[in-house]
């Protein structure tokens, strides 16, 4: 049987203790997680009221300018 006790030191190659930071991934995964959604949060709020339509179709008919369909 294995043993899958996870060590919280381990010498690095200069032979001093160092602490295990594997934990540390997940905090930064919830801190990245929270800022997207605030900033999609953001963005649909922007994007839903008028200031977003009119983007769209300042944008549209700009692409259709250059193909030089507009």
């Amino acid at each position: 049987m294995t043993d899958t006790h996870a060590e919280t030191t381990e010498l690095s190659s200069t032979g001093t203790q160092r602490r295990d930071e594997r934990g540390i991934t997940t905090a930064e995964y919830a801190v990245g997680t929270a800022a997207g959604a605030g900033l999609a949060g953001l963005l649909y709020t922007m994007l839903s009221g008028g200031f977003g339509d009119k983007l769209l179709t300042t944008l549209f008919d700009h692409v259709l300018s250059l193909l030089g369909v507009g």
